[in-house]
């Protein structure tokens, strides 16, 4: 069997289960990653008949019950909290076993496992909810809007941008007045690398009119494109406006969430530390804050205060991704015992991630440039590129041929990553630090010190483990010009 059809062994020690066609994928953090919302979006409540269909959604304050609140969120696709989604998922499944052919009943189950896995960081719900969104499917047909919705959610939550893409397209085609393709169309095309195509969904999304629950969502969603673009300040308005109109306390923390991972990105240490504490306080189980509030603490040098929130962050169902960085944090405390029984727990949870069909060959490519065999990087990577190829995979893999000492085809993706006429146009310290060692190790000494000082200008914080190392490489590069002096 192609071992690309499991994790390798350098990372996981053994094999998960067979996948369908690599169907393995998870969603961008981003941070905002991300995608902030689901996109699983349904346009009735269940069980009811089509003549029934509400004008606008119920409202869902914070004096609504928990399980009202979840069932508006997986609606209109909006984040939602975890009490609430387990609650709906055990009325769903009461309903659905009474009766089985109830379409739109086995849609909300779907996306409500969707959004619980997701918000958990639980993988084992998404095969539950691809079995429930296949019954949709089965019970009512192709053109089933409500279980394709859910459907392209679940691609996106594996990091499957190919079918997030498929699945929403025909959503879209089946219902094309419909907003509710758009989120996910956006999220599949950036994932793909066809910023041109998230644009022009994301216009198209603008231009329609939404419902009051939705336009958080909407400027969330808009907040991604534009930060994508390098429009900051703009990204902060929409996510900032976002959260000021949400409409209960886990959305809210959502989107502030989001706020604080641009305020991170541009090196912002106060106010990022400020909007992931806000988060925190709104919403304890909100996934993304917790090691950013971590990530910053590190920044800050509060190493103890950090680590104590690392710690926290990963206790119970820890992001793989959040476990790496804990674990390079170890080592540039000069800890590698800790740092490795960190990266131990990383491959636990890339195994469980696996399992559930999500796709880590981006996290895994990431890892094993760095910290283990660069060349299996190399070809996970590869394949990943050729399947979609977006720029946080240009960027990985780019910095894993320099990292297996193929410098000269490095400098190929690594450009694509930070070239705003190629990519999103993503101002990202992290891609330009990998630009300016492979142009260094090339001795293009002008670029790669513009490059450097680009990365150090984005964000001075951007890896306890890199800005030593980038500070080094200018000293090393020194003062020189961009161009060679002329011969005399």
């Amino acid at each position: 069997m192609d071992n690309r059809q499991c994790v390798g062994t350098s990372l996981i020690s053994e094999p998960p289960a067979p996948r369908r066609r690599r169907v393995v994928r998870r969603l961008l953090l981003a941070a905002l990653a991300g995608s902030l919302a689901t996109g699983a979006v349904l346009v009735l409540l269940p069980g009811e008949p089509q003549r029934h269909r509400p004008a606008r959604p119920p409202a869902a304050g914070p004096q609504s019950r928990p399980r009202e609140q979840a069932l508006t969120a997986v609606t209109y696709g909006v984040p939602a909290a975890l009490p609430g989604l387990t609650a709906l998922i055990g009325r769903q499944e009461q309903r659905v076993s009474r009766r089985p052919k109830d379409a739109l009943a086995w849609a909300v189950l779907g996306s409500a496992y969707v959004e619980r896995g997701r918000r958990a960081g639980d993988a084992a719900d998404y095969p539950r909810a691809e079995r429930a969104l296949k019954a949709s499917l089965e019970a009512r047909g192709t053109r089933n809007t409500e279980a394709l919705d859910g459907l392209a959610a679940l691609a996106l939550a594996r990091r499957d941008f190919p079918a997030a893409k498929r699945y929403a397209e025909q959503a879209h085609q089946a219902a094309p007045k419909r907003w509710s393709a758009y989120p996910a169309l956006i999220d599949a095309y950036t994932g793909l690398g066809d910023y041109e195509k998230a644009r022009s969904a994301l216009d198209k999304l603008l231009a329609l009119r939404t419902d009051a629950a939705v336009r958080p969502a909407v400027m969330a969603r808009a907040a991604a494109v534009y930060r994508d673009r390098g429009w900051r300040e703009d990204a902060v308005a929409q996510l900032t406006d976002a959260a000021a109109a949400a409409r209960t306390p886990a959305e809210q923390a959502a989107w502030l969430a989001g706020v604080g991972q641009l305020a991170w990105e541009r090196g912002d240490l106060p106010e990022a530390l400020r909007h992931f504490e806000a988060a925190l306080r709104l919403d304890p189980d909100q996934r993304a804050a917790p090691a950013g509030r971590a990530r910053t603490l590190a920044a800050l040098g509060r190493t103890s205060e950090a680590l104590a929130a690392y710690r926290a962050a990963v206790a119970s169902r820890p992001r793989p991704e959040d476990l790496l960085e804990l674990g390079e944090l170890y080592e540039t405390l000069g800890q590698p015992d800790a740092a490795e029984d960190a990266y131990a727990r990383m491959r636990e949870a890339v195994r469980l991630s696996v399992a559930g069909g999500v796709d880590e060959e981006l996290l895994i490519g990431r890892f094993e440039a760095d910290h283990g065999d660069p060349w299996e990087a190399v070809e996970r990577l590869e394949e990943e590129w050729r399947r979609q190829p977006g720029i946080e995979v240009a960027d990985a893999l780019g910095w894993a041929l320099h990292r297996a000492g193929e410098d000269q085809e490095a400098l190929t993706y690594a450009t694509v990553a930070t070239d705003k006429a190629k990519g999103g146009g993503v101002r990202s310290a992290l891609y330009a630090y990998h630009l300016g060692v492979i142009e260094a190790e090339l001795e293009r000494t002008g670029p790669a010190r513009r490059h450097l000082e680009e990365a150090l200008r984005i964000n001075p914080y951007f890896s306890p483990l890199r800005v030593p190392l980038a500070q080094e490489a200018l000293r090393e590069l020194g003062d020189v010009p961009d161009e060679p002096p002329p011969s005399e």
